[in-house]
């Protein structure tokens, strides 16, 4: 195996493209109009994610760590389970990846856009948005989706699988989240897997399509990386007893936004 980082770029790149082919794929095919999916709904959806994430990590595996996540990157990176210096070419890739994947899935659905009318409809292919606007809960929604994720795959990583199991079982823990705690804000869970596609859906001329919602992208991106880095940092904290100082600074960064997030509620209640 060449474990060199351009091939480790390329793995991210390429499994981060399938994860978000996949996944972007599936809610364009639930959501558009006259696609033979229409009306699927969210057990299609979470189910379709699970396997999304289990095939990137297939496709990338072998080149690559596979975590197709800024957030479980950066998460792995302060839990001391991944070196720093590779953590922008990780991010750099996943980012990449998931703008190619996302378009992909533009140029796979290429009628159906003129077909759907709905503008949100249209952006929910290609980025998150709350069920209820509510930036405290979206962002707190957010961030415990991602702790969850980046704890879990520590976990798992911690016990003994047949080999190529591994994946298959992510992609299970995927599904729960998304079934479980994914109905408020459609669990990023993932910075890369939204502000890829979302700036795809920007510079693409997509038919019919309405804003790219950027005043709620921040949460699908801070949201993950302030609770993939509690996640793993947590981790530390509870499986090994490590009490990191970086684990302080990132609980208060957690609360700080919180603050500011009830402050950006009440002015939108305003």
């Amino acid at each position: 195996m060449d474990t060199s980082i351009g091939t480790q770029f390329l793995g991210e790149l390429l499994g981060t493209m399938i994860l978000v082919l996949f996944g972007g794929g599936v809610v364009a095919g639930v959501s558009l109009k006259q696609s033979k999916a229409e009306a699927g709904g969210w057990v299609v959806v979470t189910l379709a994610w699970g396997l999304a994430v289990t095939m990137g990590v297939y496709v990338s595996g072998y080149m690559s760590l596979a975590h197709l996540n800024p957030a479980v990157t950066i998460g792995m990176a302060l839990a001391g389970k991944f070196p720093w210096a590779d953590v922008f070419p990780y991010i750099s890739a996943q980012f990449i990846g998931a703008f190619l994947g996302a378009t992909l899935v533009w140029l796979h659905y290429f009628p159906h856009w003129a077909k759907t009318e709905d503008k949100p409809t249209k952006l929910g292919v290609f980025s998150t948005a709350p069920a209820i606007r509510h930036y405290t809960s979206n962002f707190f929604g957010e961030a415990l989706g991602t702790f969850i994720l980046i704890f879990g795959l520590l976990s798992i990583g911690a016990n003994k699988f047949s080999e190529g199991l591994n994946p298959l079982v992510v992609g299970g823990l995927i599904v729960v989240i998304g079934m479980s705690l994914g109905g408020t804000t459609g669990y990023a869970i993932n910075p890369a897997r939204d502000l890829g596609p979302r700036i795809a859906h920007f510079v693409w001329p997509i038919a019919g399509k309405g804003g790219s919602d950027w005043a709620y992208s921040w949460v699908p991106v801070l949201g993950p990386i302030v609770g993939g880095a509690l996640g793993g940092l947590g981790y530390n904290a509870v499986i090994n007893g490590d009490f990191n100082v970086w684990l302080w600074i990132f609980l208060a960064l957690f609360l700080v936004i919180l603050l500011g997030t009830l402050q950006l509620d009440k002015k939108q209640k305003a």
